[in-house]
């Protein structure tokens, strides 16, 4: 992969990091309940996921999923229940401002890295995304493995700092956070359930 084309490459990573998706508010959400040492399970979880939906996307998989409508829909109900039941474990979180060491010890780290994990691999959009983004940037006199680990690499640290930082961010406002108890889990989770609706019905 030539430096100019992994640049921009690097660029538009960078742009669609930023972007408010599930990973990013799980890892907000988890970092205010669980704090960032446990987060970080949950955003391991989604480099996995990251990491499989591009190799799925490149190899073409991913080309598959958008030739089928049946395949699509399919993925869209499971990736919007899964959504949903994510929304529903957040809003009956305990509120953020109690017992902390009790929240965690029942949570295990496979658990969290499970979350994220899922989150990243059941969205069918995510896919379709990267199905349309990464030809961009393929060279074609180039080994697809090479590139795809520079792809794959390149996007998983980003994202993996990002939501580090957002999970770090979180946990230093906990105070905040703390004062509205289990209205912020509500609000969390009410965004992932109107995510999990919104996901099949949208084109």
């Amino acid at each position: 992969m030539e430096l100019s084309n992994w640049l921009i490459y690097f660029l538009a990573v960078l742009g669609l990091t930023f972007t408010p998706g599930p990973n990013g508010l799980l890892a907000l959400t988890h970092g205010a309940i669980y704090g960032t040492r446990k987060t970080i399970a949950t955003i391991l979880g989604g480099s996995v996921g990251f990491a499989t939906v591009i190799g799925l996307s490149l190899f073409g998989i991913g080309a598959l999923l958008a030739a089928s409508a049946q395949l699509l829909i399919v993925m869209k109900f499971v990736g919007g229940a899964y959504l949903i039941w994510l929304g529903i474990q957040v809003w009956r979180s305990p509120s953020i401002g109690e017992t902390k060491s009790a929240v965690s010890k029942d949570v295990s780290g496979f658990s969290l890295f499970r979350q994220g994990l899922l989150a990243a691999l059941t969205n069918p959009k995510g896919i379709l995304f990267f199905v349309a983004f990464l030809p961009q940037f393929i060279d074609p006199s180039i080994s697809l493995v090479t590139q795809f680990v520079w792809m794959a690499l390149t996007f998983v640290v980003i994202e993996f700092l990002y939501e580090l930082g957002v999970a770090a961010a979180a946990n230093k406002i906990k105070p905040f956070l703390a004062k509205f108890g289990k209205k912020v889990n509500r609000v969390f989770g009410g965004i992932f359930i109107a995510i999990g609706i919104a996901l099949p019905l949208r084109g």
